[in-house]
């Protein structure tokens, strides 16, 4: 099915807003876990802050180029078809880094410091992708020199 450039920047900003929602919501509830655990402990600031600072500079680097590549192949699309809003290879690597995300929650269950390692990472992906999206509404496609 053919769709125009424009739907595909915006399926691939969704698709990046869903995964830091979810990203979110999962490592403020193994936060609340580990609190759970160890109550007097205060061992999950310091994971949050650390995914805080870790997604900053992750956003700002490599999920930021990331974005403008994709944007860029988006932009150099003839016939764009409604899947093409990523690689077919991001997808398979979106399949793999979904389930094991899973994985590492459910492994993390009962383990405060692997829990809040875990937390500390989905805080990190959290924080890169929903600052890195912004690249997908400031991109200025070369050809017609338009916003987004």
């Amino acid at each position: 099915m053919r769709t125009s450039k424009k739907t595909l920047i915006f399926l691939a900003a969704v698709v990046w807003y869903i995964g830091g929602v979810m990203l979110f919501r999962s490592g403020v509830e193994l936060v609340r876990q580990a609190v759970d655990l160890k109550p007097a402990a205060s061992w999950h600031c310091l994971a949050i802050v650390l995914g805080l600072v870790v997604g900053v500079l992750q956003a700002a680097t490599i999920f930021s180029r990331s974005c403008r590549k994709n944007l860029q192949r988006i932009s150099s699309l003839e016939n764009p078809m409604i899947w093409q809003f990523f690689r077919p290879g991001f997808f398979l690597a979106l399949a793999v880094m979904i389930t094991s995300g899973i994985l590492l929650d459910h492994w993390a269950q009962g383990r405060y410091f692997f829990m809040l390692g875990v937390a500390a990472v989905d805080f990190a992906l959290t924080l890169s992708l929903l600052g890195s999206s912004i690249v997908f509404w400031m991109w200025k496609d070369p050809q017609t020199n338009q916003t987004a």
